[in-house]
């Protein structure tokens, strides 16, 4: 049986979780802003970008799937990450490259924490794995 107690203790592990996912997106946007970005946009950017992405995937992939089969899907990630950067895009008020430039800038801090994290010895977990 699930009690408030365990929904509370979720809740909050989630919330951590969104700021933890949002500092390279935060650190990313700063550089590409040249300073003008606040956490408060990359934690709504990374959010917003997140249930964009999974909307657009699945709503794509379930209508064309009748008409392009498998390939469906292939268009579906596509259109999906290109709603993603649109994101970005409008919650940092940047050109596509920018946002481009963010999400890469964003996902090499996360592997050079990464990296960093394993040789001090401390164990990321899996989710926040890039790859």
């Amino acid at each position: 049986m699930v009690t408030l107690f365990d929904l509370i203790v979720v809740l909050v592990a989630l919330v951590i979780l969104w700021v933890i996912v949002s500092l390279p997106v935060y650190a990313a946007a700063k550089i590409v802003t040249s300073g003008k970005a606040t956490l408060g946009e990359a934690m709504g950017a990374t959010l917003g970008g997140t249930l964009v992405y999974v909307l657009v995937l699945v709503g794509v992939d379930f209508f064309l799937k009748a008409v392009l089969g498998h390939f469906a899907v292939v268009i579906a990630f596509i259109l999906a990450f290109v709603a993603w950067l649109g994101v970005y895009k409008a919650s940092f008020d940047t050109s596509w490259l920018g946002a481009v430039g963010i999400a890469i800038l964003a996902a090499i801090l996360v592997i050079i924490v990464s990296v960093f994290a394993a040789v001090i010895g401390l164990a990321i977990p899996a989710f926040l794995h890039p790859f």
